[in-house]
């Protein structure tokens, strides 16, 4: 182990947090010379953001290094514990030391702010539309299902990506070259590929992993990092890796592959440990509708419809009872037969509109509203379905160069079986029997 006055030190993702853009990795598309983000700190002329992505990635270090570069005040709430009387006094205090300190607003950073409730975000209002502050958000949900219209419509939004390979190459080498403990070792990198892999693009996971590594190996007199050692020293130490949050994304995967894989046990599990480690159960709620409509589809349509139904009552209820229609719905989705082929359609439709955006409409299928279209024989041709047996009428609906071109594919499951059926009824020349 470290020596006992080393362990009052911050952890290493702390000590190694970037204090400028010189040392910020990642991002580039937004921090990078000429890039947006970029320009407005080069100018000083800020306006209020949200900065939106998975966690560990530089959100909060992008706020302070910004405030940092333009001499602006530097106030800091976290959604999880602040109230309306905090964002008020938070602004008041904001307003009051504008006028005697410095001209420029003052950042306000609202950490997790998908969090905030409707009452919250509406307190923020008025000072970010005066420009009493300058509104940095931080999020991990789309800011469009969480932050309300009012205020996303006065904030522009940046998306900020996973690390690459070769950022945390960059914070791997640094923190061994400087950090105060690090730099003291003897330690060899051999191999990075299981330290990158359980990173996940996560740099404070990363620097967390790399502690644990060297905490755990303190007693030899040289630590060689390489893919076995990491590997163990996660599995022996997985309770005090989970205490921090780190394992939201790996426990959400096993949640999602738990009902895709149709195991109700494994799949409420999961979701009990999310709820016990206090995440937003209409995180949980969504991932749900997306399950429903992605991995269930058309083997149980009705399972889009429990899905919804379930984020609308845990929007309405909370915790602790949310948790029993989170439970239903997991359970029902995980029970139902499984199907993918809506998922598979529209991927393969885009990609087919993404190759080609030129083929045009049939005549016979556009809109006529004026003499003139009639005339050029817009709608010319159309069959309406419901004049024709069985309110169907054989007309090519496709473009004519994807004539023929299927993307739905009905999978073996009895819902399907019956939409297979018709659609060879209709289809014969598509759908063969």
């Amino acid at each position: 182990m470290f020596e006992p006055e080393t362990k009052m030190l911050p952890p290493l993702p702390e000590r190694m947090r970037p204090k400028s853009l010189a040392e910020y990795c990642g991002q580039t598309h937004l921090v990078g010379p000429g890039c947006i983000l970029r320009n407005m700190i080069d100018s000083g002329n800020l306006s209020s953001f949200i900065l939106w992505g998975p966690p560990g990635v530089g959100k909060t270090t992008l706020a302070r290094i910004i405030a940092q570069s333009t001499s602006r005040e530097f106030f800091t709430l976290s959604a999880v514990t602040a109230g309306v009387k905090d964002v008020r006094e938070v602004i008041d205090s904001a307003r009051n030391r504008s006028l005697f300190t410095s001209p420029a607003a003052p950042i306000l950073f609202i950490d997790e702010i998908h969090r905030f409730n409707k009452a919250q975000q509406d307190a923020l209002l008025g000072a970010v539309e005066a420009g009493t502050v300058i509104l940095i958000g931080a999020t991990t949900e789309n800011p469009s299902f969480e932050v309300i219209t009012p205020l996303l419509s006065r904030c522009q939004v940046f998306v900020l990506k996973s690390l690459e390979a070769s950022d945390l190459s960059v914070l791997l080498d640094r923190a061994l070259k400087t950090d105060v403990l690090l730099r003291e070792r003897d330690i060899v990198v051999e191999q990075t590929e299981a330290l990158f892999r359980q990173s996940g693009g996560d740099a404070r996971k990363l620097l967390n992993i790399l502690e644990i590594v060297v905490d755990a190996n303190c007693a030899k007199p040289r630590i060689v990092i390489d893919n076995k050692t990491v590997t163990d020293c996660l599995q022996e130490n997985v309770a005090i890796y989970d205490k921090s949050g780190e394992m939201h994304y790996d426990i959400i995967s096993a949640f999602i592959k738990s009902i895709r894989g149709s195991d109700p046990n494994a799949a409420v599990y999961w979701m009990a440990r999310m709820l016990d480690g206090g995440e937003d159960p209409l995180f949980i709620a969504r991932r749900l509708c997306i399950l429903a409509a992605e991995d269930v589809g058309l083997a149980n349509p009705n399972a889009l419809l429990l899905a919804d139904a379930t984020f609308r009552i845990v929007h309405s209820i909370g915790m602790p009872e949310a948790r029993i229609p989170l439970s239903e719905c997991a359970i029902y989705l995980a029970s139902s037969p499984k199907s993918n082929s809506a998922y598979l359609a529209i991927n393969a439709a885009l990609q087919e509109a993404k190759n080609d955006q030129t083929a045009s409409v049939p005549l016979y299928l556009r809109n006529a509203p004026t003499k003139l279209m009639e005339e050029l024989g817009y709608s010319d041709g159309y069959k309406y379905a419901h004049d024709y047996p069985g309110h169907f009428a054989d007309l090519e609906f496709m473009p004519e160069k994807l004539s023929g071109k299927v993307f739905y594919e009905p999978q073996a499951n009895r819902h399907e079986e019956g939409l297979k059926n018709y659609l060879q009824a209709c289809w014969p020349k598509y759908y063969k029997k």
